[in-house]
């Protein structure tokens, strides 16, 4: 990087932003390639762009170059119209900022952005795949809206989802732990019609078999085994020795906050027995350890930067 510096240290969760903006920013849509070691996967120049910005531009207050952020992304099979498309996509919808210096544009994180962003390092370095000391607590959140709410429906589901909550019985959802609501009860549209509650399981519950028909947990079992069959080579260090470092975790870190965000972090307790999802975060956490040092020498040469503020 030829001025101002890549991120720094990983940092903790953010707060009701991040919770609300997060489902409908990894749900945008846009042009798809394939990409990453072993059996092909469909990842969005998008998602691919937010690892890029979360692992080489947060937290260090500057704005790229376009001609930078082209080059990196040619590495994935992006191509310069895909990815001048995703940057003016990501400044419609408050993502970025554009700076010009001279002829040259420059792109930086908003506010909003670097929330969504940091949401996602506490997913993967401090939260991690595994929730192994829940203390028995759930959130409850029921709602009633009328049915010709259908879009407020439609959000508050998706926030939901995205949050870890499961519906439990009709307007009725529940998420282990303490969840953040934060969001949608300062929703003004959504708030008046939410009751949030903290409580624990009678006895006479079957916290399993609740589990069990709350969450599809066939889908997101097979998220983790998908992410094995197409990583572990890796990880192993078997396969290609040619590999592009920066191109292989920008695909790698992108798949794997995919799984992250789409699990509700059940408590493992009341998981089967041969759940993936300890073995898969192993399979990441040594996938990126092989190509980490060399991604981020590579973001450093070819990443022109700018202070995001003067």
């Amino acid at each position: 990087m030829r001025e101002g510096s890549m991120a720094g240290g990983r940092s903790g969760a953010t707060g009701g932003d991040a919770a609300r903006d997060e489902g409908a920013v990894y749900e945008a849509t846009g042009d798809e390639l394939r990409t990453g070691p072993g059996s092909e996967v469909t990842l969005r120049p998008q998602s691919l762009m937010l690892t890029f910005l979360g692992n080489f531009v947060l937290g260090g207050d500057v704005c790229v170059y376009s001609g930078s952020i082209i080059e990196v992304f040619g590495r994935t099979g992006v191509g310069e119209h895909a990815t001048r498309s995703t940057l003016t996509r990501m400044v419609g919808r408050g993502l970025l900022q554009r700076r010009r210096e001279g002829r040259r544009m420059y792109f930086g994180l908003t506010d909003r952005a670097a929330a969504i962003l940091r949401d996602g390092e506490h997913r993967i370095w401090k939260q991690g795949a595994v929730n192994d000391d829940w203390d028995g607590t759930w959130t409850l959140l029921a709602f009633s809206l009328p049915e010709a709410s259908q879009r407020q429906r439609h959000d508050l589901r998706s926030q939901l989802t995205w949050a870890g909550f499961g519906p439990l019985i009709g307007g009725l959802w529940i998420a282990p732990g303490r969840a953040d609501v934060t969001a949608i009860a300062e929703d003004p549209e959504l708030g008046p019609h939410i009751r949030v509650f903290r409580s624990t399981a009678d006895p006479a519950t079957d916290i399993s078999r609740m589990v069990h028909e709350t969450w599809d947990l066939a889908t997101l079992s097979a998220g983790h085994t998908a992410f094995l069959d197409r990583w572990s080579a890796f990880a192993d260090g078997r396969g290609a020795s040619d590999v592009d470092e920066l191109a292989v975790k920008l695909s790698l870190l992108t798949e794997w906050l995919q799984i992250v965000r789409a699990d509700p972090h059940l408590p493992i307790q009341h998981l089967p027995a041969d759940w993936p999802a300890a073995v898969a975060e192993d399979v990441f956490r040594r996938a990126n350890a092989r190509v980490d040092a060399a991604s981020r020498a590579l973001a450093e040469e070819l990443l022109e930067t700018m202070p995001l503020r003067e």
